[in-house]
């Protein structure tokens, strides 16, 4: 960790941005032989090794030898080069490089389909790209005699010598509002949305952290962050500033990242939620987990059953009634909610043993961001009442890449949406209730499906896992902006660690994205016996939420996840019909 001297070096820098951190530290005399950035060994350096740890020179290195190369290839500033890759380091190591030369990297999901990967690249007008062996036929063209990029190339392109050839004037110099990275969204609802970032928004939610304080736990870093989102290039950043070694995982399985914290042994975990349920569905005492004193959770909210097992592990230091520091039993769990357009969680709302501050409370805005709950018409609305999560932040991207359409659109008021549906209670707290197209309008009321699975979750400790989602008939639309009625399934997995925990299934849907099981429970888990639905409307009508139509047992495999994890709820849709059809056969789900 970085000394007092050192971060006020840091914050007096004005010319410190997100496109030029590798290069301040040589400005800042960091030690060249400190090691900075351990890998999973996915990424092949020029030199032919797959190194575990690289130090701050040998990084310099590498950055000037992709420089050099990309350089010899034509890229000059404000050029977009795509960088398509299964391994998280290839895409940071990609990403300074560019970054150095002024260029733009523009990142995509290696588990897009090819063709959804095609068609993304071309619509921002990329001048080359970066791939492994296994998508290089299909960015190259050898099916389209036309593909429009000047280059394809593999880290084997890539050459120690490559490392004479930069250019004049390297490293580039950025200017704050300088584009210096593309990332996508999580392309849930089709083709993911092309969102940039700027040499300041990348990294000013960072920096506004360190003018404040950074606590011991930020001292060992494991990202478990898909390589592609900027948040992993932001805590990349974040970690080279602090001095605290960061770990780059290509996996965001839950029994990958346990194994990695018991070999890495991090004091801070960043991931999303996806990653955080299958990590707390696994027997965590299998796992040494003792190193581990935070989490911080970007993207979707987690959920409490989740986040409560997580905070069970490891110990943290709080002040005593001495005023003094002690260690104490379990981690700290900050929950967040953002999006790759925010740059950074808007949200932060922590929990640790005892917190009591769930029910979908997302906590307060930042300090440097704003938020409110909007009408239709995009005035603010009074606490309790439900509507249009809107937020204002200086991490906001610029807008969308070639599509200035689709931004404007998700603008109201003067804030920008996040597709999410939330509350705001008297003392300023807010709640996220659902995303806007997954809440369903049933005859019995709005049932809110995030909300209603959170709660389920909480209170049925047999589920491992379950996904509330709308079945309407053919035309009808029966989200929030839809006017007609649908019916609320429930699809139930239930928790089995002994059968097949830790395997991962997976396939690939139409749109381009993952099909694949949690691992994390055994199919044809065993539940509770008799009638489900009954079983799961008791919860419901306790706490006051409208019922379910059916509640249906799901398998793992029957889980459907696109490229950041998240759960398809388009796709369940149709999957709710597959399982209601095999309930009525016979085969399998209970009332």
């Amino acid at each position: 960790m970085i000394s007092k001297q050192e971060r006020a070096r840091i914050n007096a820098d004005t010319e410190l941005g997100a496109g030029n951190v590798l290069h301040r530290l040589k400005a800042y005399q960091r030690p060249l032989d400190e090691q900075v950035l351990w890998t999973d060994r996915t990424w092949r350096a020029p030199d032919g090794s797959h190194p575990e740890v690289l130090t701050l020179g040998e990084l310099h290195e590498v950055v000037e030898t992709y420089a050099g190369f990309y350089h010899s290839r034509g890229v000059r500033p404000r050029d977009v080069v795509a960088v398509v890759t299964a391994s998280s380091t290839e895409f940071a190591v990609n990403f300074l490089a560019l970054t150095a030369l002024g260029a733009i990297p523009s990142f995509a999901n290696a588990k897009l389909r090819p063709e959804i990967v095609r068609e993304y690249v071309r619509r921002q007008g990329v001048l080359g790209a970066i791939t492994d062996q296994q998508r290089h036929a299909a960015l190259s063209g050898d099916a389209d005699p036309d593909p429009g990029l000047s280059f394809v190339v593999t880290s084997a392109d890539v050459r120690p010598e490559h490392r004479t050839l930069l250019p004049a004037g390297y490293p580039y110099r950025h200017h704050a509002t300088d584009p210096i990275i593309i990332s996508h969204s999580s392309g849930t609802t089709g083709m993911p949305k092309a969102v940039p970032h700027t040499h300041q928004t990348l990294l000013y939610a960072q920096l506004h952290r360190l003018k404040l304080s950074v606590g011991g736990a930020m001292g060992r870093l494991l990202v478990a962050l898909p390589g592609n989102h900027n948040a992993a290039i932001s805590v990349l950043l974040f970690g080279l500033l602090l001095r605290s070694p960061v770990l780059l995982l290509s996996s965001q399985r839950g029994v990958d990242v346990l194994d990695a914290i018991e070999k890495f042994r991090p004091t801070t975990v960043f991931g999303f939620a996806g990653t955080y349920g299958q990590m707390a569905a696994e027997d965590l005492s299998t796992w040494d987990m003792s190193s581990v004193e935070a989490y911080y959770n970007t993207g979707d909210a987690a959920h409490e059953a989740h986040i409560r097992a997580l905070i069970q592990q490891g110990s943290h230091e709080e002040i005593g009634p001495d005023l003094k520091p002690r260690r104490v039993p379990g981690s700290v769990f900050t929950d967040g909610l953002g999006s790759s357009e925010t740059g950074y969680s808007i949200f932060h709302n922590g929990h640790r043993p005892g917190s009591e501050s769930f029910g979908r409370c997302i906590g307060k805005p930042m300090s440097f961001a704003e938020a409110a709950v909007l009408s239709e018409d995009g005035q603010p609305l009074p606490p309790g009442q439900v509507g249009r999560l809107g937020v204002r932040s200086p991490t906001l991207t610029p807008g969308y890449w070639n599509d200035s359409l689709t931004w404007h659109r998700m603008r109201l008021g003067g804030y920008w949406l996040t597709g999410d549906l939330a509350t705001q209670d008297e003392e300023g707290n807010f709640y996220h209730l659902d995303r806007v197209p997954d809440a369903i309008r049933t005859a019995a009321g709005v049932v809110f499906s995030t909300r209603t699975e959170e709660l389920l979750l909480r209170e049925l400790p047999e589920l491992a896992d379950c996904t509330v989602v709308a079945v309407a008939e053919e035309g009808v639309r029966a989200d929030w902006d839809g006017d007609g009625q649908a019916d609320a399934y429930v699809l139930l997995q239930f928790a089995s660690r002994a059968d097949t925990a830790g395997t991962d299934t997976a396939g690939t849907d139409t749109a381009g994205t993952d099909i694949a099981g949690t691992g994390t429970a055994g199919v044809g888990a065993a539940g509770p016996a008799g009638d489900l639905t009954a079983w799961v409307n008791r919860v419901l009508a306790d706490a006051g939420f409208p019922p379910v139509t059916r509640a249906l047992r799901m398998d793992a495999t029957d889980v459907s996840v696109g490229v950041t994890g998240k759960v398809l709820k388009r796709v369940m849709r149709e999957r709710a019909r597959e399982l209601l059809a095999r309930a009525e056969a016979g085969q399998g789900g209970q009332r």
